[in-house]
């Protein structure tokens, strides 16, 4: 490792415990920095060149001028730095999306004092910083922002460090505070658009594991029993039940059973002959199709396996498991 290299990161872990990761933030005097825009140091050389003027010309209105302007500069300073100096702000953990999508990052800032303009809040990518996003913030409100961030690749990823910066009034100086996230995102594999059937020998499911489902909208007959309110017109079994009308008895009806609902194995020895991301992107079409059509199903990834179920958790489960694999 060379000498430029090692100062970097020991540069790096230096700021880093300066700044622990927490889904809260604080801006106050000790992390809120200030500088000239470049705006604002071609304002200073204005002022510089009137003041220079006005000496070798002995102008008291030059004098007036320059001094006028160099305290609304001044005043600028101090109320930029102000603009963003005491912001309380908390982040929502983002939901999973899958690679290539954008994911949204909602922020909450509270204003304990005066209104604030102009709060823009951007992050720190590798290529770069990403679009800002504005907002202001009522006194002694609240306001919401969205921040929209790029997923290139799968995993559990940690979130960007974040800049929330302001150039109100003037734009003569920048303020800005650094924030480093605690809270992580789950990155998907991104599914594949026109996936196959499921394979064959996933769809043979085993006697032991195959349940039966009761429905009132099954086609398999499975016994007789009393009319139950709610029940459908189809269902009622006429002819046995006027017999039981002129008895008195309630109206007789049909009773079935939905067929038998196999469960589905998603193998990864089912994704032969591609690369891994292919072969995940594969799974996760699959995972998202059996959830859509209602089909219990069960994901064997390697050594590691999930047993078949439905809902919403267990496709996060399923989808969490795709994204963390490493062959």
């Amino acid at each position: 490792m060379n000498p430029l290299q090692l100062a970097r990161r020991r540069w790096q872990a230096w700021w880093q415990a300066r700044q622990p990761a927490a889904d809260t933030h604080h801006t106050t005097q000790r992390n809120t920095y200030i500088l000239p825009t470049p705006a604002g140091l071609a304002f200073c050389a204005t002022l510089g060149v009137l003041l220079l003027a006005s000496i070798n010309e002995q102008l008291s209105l030059g004098y007036a001028l320059t001094f006028a302007l160099t305290g609304a500069g001044l005043a600028s300073m101090h109320t930029t730095h102000a603009n963003l100096r005491g912001l309380q702000m908390d982040l929502r953990a983002p939901e999973g999306v899958h690679a290539g999508d954008d994911y949204a990052l909602e922020l909450r800032l509270h204003n304990p004092g005066r209104e604030r303009f102009g709060i823009a809040v951007s992050a720190q990518l590798d290529d770069g910083a990403s679009e800002p996003a504005w907002v202001d913030v009522p006194a002694r409100g609240h306001a919401v922002l969205q921040l929209r961030l790029p997923s290139p690749q799968r995993g559990l990823r940690v979130l960007p460090r974040l800049v929330v910066a302001t150039r109100f009034p003037l734009g003569f100086f920048r303020a800005w505070s650094y924030w480093r996230p605690a809270a992580q995102v789950w990155v998907y594999p991104r599914a594949e658009t026109q996936p196959p059937a499921f394979p064959a020998q996933a769809e043979a499911g085993s006697g032991e594991a195959a349940s039966t489902r009761q429905s009132t909208q099954g086609t398999d007959f499975s016994g007789v029993r009393s009319y139950r309110r709610g029940d459908s017109l189809k269902q009622i079994l006429w002819r046995k039940s006027a017999l039981a009308l002129d008895q008195g008895l309630p109206l007789w009806v049909r009773e079935t059973e939905a067929p038998l609902a196999r469960d589905l194995w998603l193998d990864w020895r089912d994704t032969p002959g591609r690369d891994v991301e292919a072969r995940l992107s594969r799974l996760t079409a699959w995972v998202l199709a059996a959830e859509r059509l209602g089909q219990p199903y069960g994901l064997r990834l390697g050594s590691r396996e999930m047993a078949p179920a439905l809902g919403a958790a267990h496709r996060q489960a399923c989808l969490q498991l795709l994204a963390g694999f490493s062959a």
